[in-house]
């Protein structure tokens, strides 16, 4: 395979791809929840659930497959997360994580 399709690289068929994609679905959601005059509980129980999830599925590999840094800092991070806001715990294990990578772990 040439890695080219239509004059364009695969990567940018891709790239595309999942901007459509991407679009379709967020205007999809828009068309399917625009036709209720209120959002059923479990709806939005279910919404508000997602950003939560598309974190853990972004977090959970790296405490799996990387090293100690890695996963001490998640460990910390869970904790010190159900007491401060969000932004002050992503500061806050930058910091770990930059200073438990310089001291080798």
């Amino acid at each position: 395979m040439s890695g080219e399709w239509g004059g364009l690289p695969t990567t940018v068929w891709i790239i595309l791809a999942s901007a459509v994609v991407t679009y379709l679905t967020r205007a999809g959601g828009y068309l399917v929840l625009s036709r209720f005059k209120r959002i059923p509980p479990r709806v939005d129980a279910a919404l508000n659930a997602v950003p939560a999830a598309v974190l853990a599925t972004l977090v959970a590999p790296a405490a799996v497959f990387n090293g100690t840094a890695e996963t001490l800092t998640l460990a910390i991070c869970l904790l010190i997360g159900l007491r401060i806001p969000m932004m002050a715990m992503f500061a806050i294990g930058w910091a770990i994580i930059v200073g438990l990578r310089a001291a080798g772990l």
